[in-house]
């Protein structure tokens, strides 16, 4: 059985995920390291050149890829829930955790990040993480087992919280 966090970017899952793994011994895979190194390119280069598609595909096929193995904590991408195949290959081998936050929270933790283009054109980067969040909630909901708000939480606060979750079982 594996631990899925999903969760729009900003919410913590990389920073917990490596936590609960070194926690319950698992190896961590983030999901969009992996996109990167089986592209060969960064993520806003995939998008630019091959288009938002072509990230989805990769991105379906390593799901699929890494949904088979056992014992690991996987960091999956913030749109991992876009597409019912990906959520459905995580639910049959996994416990599926969505990490959330505000929209303030999240904008205050990323508003500086450049590893991902842009979701909605012509917005500002508040009114695309409401626009997006809108749009993808019911999906995380509809998706995970547990829900953890990790505004005003650290990363370790997050991980206690997993890792209890995951040893009740």
């Amino acid at each position: 059985m594996n631990i899925v966090l999903i969760g729009y970017r900003g919410t913590g899952k990389s920073a917990a995920g490596h936590l609960v793994a070194a926690r319950l011994g698992m190896p961590c895979i983030g999901l969009d390291a992996e996109i990167v190194k089986k592209a060969g390119m960064s993520i806003p280069e995939i998008v630019e050149l091959k288009g938002w598609t072509a990230f989805r595909d990769i991105e379906s096929e390593r799901v699929r890829e890494f949904a088979g193995r056992d014992n690991v904590v996987i960091d999956a991408g913030g749109g991992i829930i876009e597409r019912p195949e990906n959520t459905e290959a995580l639910q049959g081998s996994s416990r599926i955790f969505w990490l959330k936050a505000s929209v303030e929270t999240i904008v205050a933790r990323i508003e500086g990040d450049t590893e991902r283009p842009s979701l909605t054109a012509g917005k500002t980067f508040t009114e695309e993480v409401t626009e997006v969040l809108e749009r993808r909630t019911p999906l995380y909901k509809a998706a995970a087992q547990h829900a953890i708000d990790t505004d005003g939480l650290t990363p370790e606060q997050v991980a206690d919280r997993i890792v209890a979750l995951w040893r009740k079982g």
